[in-house]
């Protein structure tokens, strides 16, 4: 059995947590041996309970797999595991995070810079409409939206990035083998066909359990740099991932709603409890600016930014034009990101940026960035 086979056994097995799987593996070096251990027979309460332990030699791990390997092919669904290089990033900075999940489409390119779109499942005209909006502003970005599927807000937002022609992903509560709900089958086929991805750390054939949705609540906030929450009463999964996104260290953005609406209730308690109080794309751009500056710079330090570039300089272009536009990708920079990556004089660069606008090699999105 090789390793990547020995972590989706134990991935698995109910009542294994991801926690648990890191602790073994930290004493035993790997999963193979953590099956090993279990058995040998012998119990350690320190490592795991004897209840666990029978849990673990009784799966049908042969028959498992065969069953899972056909449907992975029939599915058209990869797998990657935790110490896997595509692996993301964000993601695998969080406590908890899934040793392996399994995905159909393409995970984003820059999936470290998403924001999560979250609300109530029977949300609000005026909460579709503001989900839809907000992904598709975030999607014209460069920004990927990440949520989780459900009836109402998440619909709404992945609906709303899709028609910006932007990169969604969609983390599910159940097996890429069931679709939940099933009103949103095509939803699914066309986010995995459309550069984003669905995701799931379950095994293919798990049902859509309640209590599977809290849980992959964490991998929605720990892919992003924060999350919007559009909709939510006052106990909600929505809630649940903004608490999430807190432990994570991630920022937690509250669009108010009407003071009426019971859906509302549960966002203007973050809001009290500290919340940004959302009321535009501007709000969450000026709060996750530094950390997206600081992603940027990393990345088009990277071998990658030169397939965003142009191959041969453009003559139509004045040297500075060409210096500041060789700075511009299509992921959004601010202009004070541009002023210090070109050592140019702020006034050299706002005049510059108007003839590269008028030139229609550039556009301005609202709060100073900039893009092809």
């Amino acid at each position: 059995m090789t390793e990547l086979e020995a972590l989706l056994v134990l991935n698995a097995i109910p009542g294994v947590s991801p926690r648990q799987i890191k602790t073994l593996l930290g004493h035993l070096g790997s999963a193979n041996n953590v099956l090993a251990f279990c058995e040998q027979g012998t119990t350690d309460a320190f490592l795991l309970p004897s209840a666990t332990v029978d849990y673990i030699n009784q799966f049908p791990k042969e028959e498992f797999l065969r069953n899972e390997y056909d449907l992975l092919k029939k599915g058209r669904v990869q797998l990657i595991s935790w110490q896997h290089e595509q692996y993301p990033a964000s993601l695998k900075e969080i406590a908890d995070a899934p040793l392996v999940f399994y995905y159909k489409g393409i995970l984003p390119q820059h999936l470290a810079v998403g924001l999560a779109i979250v609300g109530s499942r029977r949300a609000s005209v005026y909460g579709m409409l503001t989900a839809e909006r907000f992904a598709s502003q975030l999607a014209e970005y460069g920004i990927p939206v990440v949520s989780g599927l459900a009836k109402g807000i998440d619909t709404a937002a992945h609906r709303g990035c899709l028609k910006a022609k932007g990169a969604t992903v969609a983390v599910l509560g159940c097996g890429l083998n069931h679709i939940y709900p099933a009103e949103n089958k095509n939803l699914y086929e066309e986010i995995a066909a459309s550069g984003g991805a669905v995701i799931s750390e379950f095994s293919m054939q798990t049902p859509p359990f309640a209590y599977n949705f809290p849980r992959r609540n964490r991998i929605i906030s720990g892919l992003c740099l924060g999350v919007i929450v559009v909709e939510a009463a006052e106990k909600s999964g929505a809630l649940i991932t903004a608490d999430f996104a807190l432990e994570q260290g991630r920022e937690v953005f509250a669009i108010p709603g009407n003071i009426d609406n019971p859906s509302s209730r549960g966002v203007h308690s973050l809001i009290k409890q500290g919340a940004k109080l959302t009321m535009g794309i501007e709000d969450v751009l000026e709060e996750i600016k530094p950390k997206l500056d600081n992603y940027l710079n990393q990345y088009n330090l990277s071998k990658q930014e030169t397939a965003l570039l142009p191959q041969e300089p453009d003559t139509s272009l004045t040297e500075t034009e060409q210096l500041i536009y060789e700075n511009i990708t299509r992921t959004p920079i601010h202009i004070d990101s541009l002023s210090m990556a070109c050592s140019e004089e702020p006034a050299t660069i706002t005049t510059t940026l108007l003839h590269l606008e008028l030139k229609k090699k550039i556009r301005q999105l609202p709060g100073k960035f900039f893009v092809r």
